[in-house]
């Protein structure tokens, strides 16, 4: 269990917020209405990936936010030998982004973990993803009550592994970086980044994959029972 912890903070898309179910939806709704030719499930097998270097590459500032909203979608249907306009796929990456925030499931003990942590600590969110989205998300899955402060790399002006992002919102939660601990689903972004920031980091591993030793990892949510 960790010791003199007092500020628990949480990623938000793939550690509270299931992106990949709500994405999934959305895109869904987008291809049974204008392209119904497209298998959503062969899509998202090929988008998953795809998504996640891009993302990879955002947060280390290799490519631009406009980058990545095309990128994603071109090289996803690049892989299903899928010809598409450019047009069509910036029509695509609006409607996606107005329909993501409609769908707002969260991973299972979502809300039983943030009732349970909440008498205790208090809860932040450090997220790299757009503020407008971001904020939505959390609205609409009910959950913004659960948190004192929310840092977006907008308001920072970095993105996570950045230390400038976690200094700002330790800042912001009026904290010590000795007494703060952040837990998140990427191994680079939320746990390395915090730890050479001076946080504590617990990984959120719900795909099971190969992690180091000496990282602290949780498999389902309610798990964090054991360290906090």
């Amino acid at each position: 269990m960790s010791k003199n912890i007092t500020d628990v903070f949480f990623d938000l898309d793939h550690t509270l917020w299931d992106f990949d179910r709500n994405s999934e939806l959305a895109f869904n709704r987008i291809f049974e209405s204008k392209f119904p030719e497209i298998n959503c499930h062969d899509f998202i097998q090929k988008y998953i990936p795809v998504n996640q270097a891009c993302w990879k590459l955002y947060q280390n500032d290799k490519i631009t936010h406009q980058e990545l909203r095309y990128n994603r979608l071109k090289y996803s249907f690049d892989a299903l030998d899928f010809i598409i306009s450019d047009e069509d796929i910036n029509q695509i990456a609006n409607d996606y982004i107005e329909f993501l925030t409609d769908n707002n499931y969260l991973f299972e003990g979502a809300i039983e973990i943030l009732d349970y942590l909440k008498p205790k600590y208090k809860l932040h969110i450090i997220t790299n993803g757009f503020a407008g989205v971001q904020d939505k998300k959390i609205n609409n899955a009910a959950i913004s009550g659960y948190f004192n402060t929310i840092t977006n790399s907008d308001l920072a002006g970095v993105k996570k592994p950045n230390s400038i992002i976690f200094d700002y919102a330790v800042k912001l939660a009026k904290a010590s970086k000795e007494n703060c601990i952040m837990i998140g689903d990427c191994l680079d972004a939320d746990v390395n980044g915090a730890l050479n920031a001076g946080l504590d980091a617990i990984f959120f591993n719900d795909k099971k994959v190969a992690a180091p030793e000496n990282i602290k990892q949780i498999n389902n949510l309610l798990e964090l029972k054991k360290y906090l």
